[in-house]
């Protein structure tokens, strides 16, 4: 699968992120569900319609640059996001200048973003994976009996 086509995948979660993040839809709620799951079926049936070669490793690919826009999104609406009170260190960590303890908790959203991306892209492509082999299955053993 061409590059352009995987990146176009993982922006079709990108809307999601949006709404999310200015508080326009709310986790729990059907529109929610319907931002986070259609992407992912789409995913599924753009790769199973190509008869990518391994849909594992496409939809990994498409899963590590959905992280990408995933921690970009939540940079980007950082401050929405959190309503002008991000979050900040505490504990032994709370007089941290506040732009260091800013810096460490944006590093590690966004860190968390690439690996949440990831799994996801793991996830379903291990899913597809597996629909791939049985469909394939499927088909041969379709034409053997048809054949036989």
């Amino acid at each position: 699968m061409p590059l352009w086509a995987i990146i176009a995948l993982a922006l079709l979660a990108v809307p999601r992120v949006v709404l999310h993040d200015l508080d326009i839809i709310a986790a729990g709620t059907l529109i929610n569900a319907a931002f986070v799951f259609v992407p992912i079926l789409v995913w599924i049936g753009v790769v199973l319609w190509a008869s990518v070669p391994n849909a594992f490793l496409t939809l990994l690919a498409v899963g590590v640059f959905y992280g990408v826009f995933l921690a970009v999104g939540h940079q980007i609406f950082w401050t929405a996001q959190f309503d002008g009170a991000p979050p900040s260190l505490g504990g032994n960590l709370s007089d941290l200048d506040p732009l260091v303890s800013n810096l460490i908790v944006r590093t590690f959203a966004a860190a968390s973003s690439l690996i949440t991306g990831t799994a996801v892209g793991a996830g379903v492509g291990l899913l597809t994976w597996i629909l791939d082999r049985l469909l394939r299955r499927s088909r041969t053993e379709s034409a053997a009996v048809e054949h036989g």
